[in-house]
């Protein structure tokens, strides 16, 4: 099957695409796309990837639904378009980064810019039904994106894996932590950033890993 993504993420997942399950997901999803509205737009769904070639991964954020509201998602997990008030979980991070990294609130909550230096923004589930949250998941979704971290744990080493909630945690079990730095948390939610997600330091703790394996540190 011929999908449009980046280069490198094409080659490695070259034999997920030919997939029985991947073809009935693509059948799935072209069929909501023509029902109704569907997010992210269709030719954002792999945004992540195509903004952060495989060679250049150097952390992982997962997340686990596309926001379902209009204007929001553009295929970057917790990430918003500019002009888009931040999402809860979305200021919660930048204010753990204001106290972690002491860097002021962002004028916008679009993530690209950290997408374009290394940060694989990746969603479980990379497309969700307007108003309807979770609405695509149990779809193959889950099982492309877990392929997807497979493939880099298999392939790389000395990335930095960030797992918030237990959603995410349970997602990521099979990552090798002697090869790469997991970092875990409670979830930035309102609900939870509280009971540990505030304070955790994990952008800090990202760099200072990234700089001492030779690599260049994220500009948060």
């Amino acid at each position: 099957m011929d999908v449009k993504i980046e280069q490198g993420w094409k080659e490695q997942l070259a034999e997920e695409f030919e997939k029985a399950y991947f073809k009935q997901l693509t059948d799935f999803v072209k069929q909501e796309y023509r029902q109704g509205a569907v997010y992210p737009p269709g030719h954002l769904i792999f945004s992540a990837f195509d903004h952060c070639p495989f060679d250049q991964v150097k952390v992982v954020i997962l997340g686990q639904d596309p926001y379902h509201e209009p204007g929001q998602a553009h295929g970057l997990c917790f990430s918003v378009r500019e002009g888009v008030p931040f999402p809860p979980s979305l200021l919660n991070i930048f204010k753990e980064i204001e106290h972690d990294c002491k860097k002021p609130l962002p004028e916008n909550g679009d993530l690209t810019r950290w997408a374009d230096q290394g940060v694989l923004l990746l969603n479980a589930t990379l497309t969700v039904r307007r108003h309807q949250a979770g609405s695509h998941q149990n779809k193959g979704w889950e099982t492309f994106t877990d392929a997807v971290i497979h493939q880099l744990t298999r392939s790389r080493n000395h990335i930095v894996y960030i797992l918030w909630g237990a959603y995410a945690q349970k997602k990521g079990t099979f990552i090798d932590a002697t090869r790469n730095l997991v970092l875990k948390s409670a979830h930035p939610s309102p609900l939870s950033a509280h009971k540990g997600f505030f304070g955790n330091k994990h952008f800090s703790k990202a760099n200072d890993y990234l700089i001492a394996s030779g690599q260049t540190p994220v500009e948060w």
